[in-house]
């Protein structure tokens, strides 16, 4: 089932900095934000943290909103933050990513299977603004696996 997706950002993160730190700091990995991404089927995003993680691994692969993005900079009146603080791997524009729950996808040519919402956790209260958490619920984002091979690319980033 083709999607009109658009990608507007896309991230990678070499380390974990909230993934096996509760009750503890989080680590200081940082987020690099790329033109391209080169996605391996069943193992991830090649140089992002999860890349080969375990085997059939659900969020090999995260997507965030930028529609939610945006609402929470509003209602939390918060605008020194960028998409990056959520470390999702492609902030996405013009599709629900909770309607890809269960589904595959195609974006740019790569297939996806969604998987489950990226639920957030008490990091984001502190990542982007008192109430974030609370606020993502039900929002937080698509973990999904990698079916294909293939690059995806920010809009409008030469191939």
């Amino acid at each position: 089932m083709p999607h009109d997706i658009d990608i507007l950002n896309l991230y990678l993160s070499p380390g974990h900095n909230y993934f096996g730190h509760h009750e503890q700091p989080p680590g200081q990995s940082p987020v690099f934000e790329v033109d391209t991404v080169e996605c391996v089927a069943g193992r991830g995003i090649r140089g992002d943290r999860i890349f080969g993680f375990k085997p059939d691994y659900k969020g090999q692969i995260t997507f965030f909103a930028f529609e939610t993005y945006f609402d929470l900079c509003e209602r939390l009146n918060t605008r020194d933050r960028t998409p990056a603080v959520f470390r999702r791997n492609a902030i996405t524009r013009g599709i629900d990513l909770n309607q890809l729950v269960g589904k595959e996808f195609e974006v740019q040519g790569v297939r996806f299977q969604g998987v489950s919402e990226c639920s957030p956790c008490h990091w984001m209260n502190q990542a982007f603004a008192p109430g974030a958490e609370n606020a993502l619920r039900g929002r937080g984002g698509l973990r999904a696996r990698i079916l294909t091979d293939g690059t995806l690319r920010v809009a409008g980033a030469l191939p």
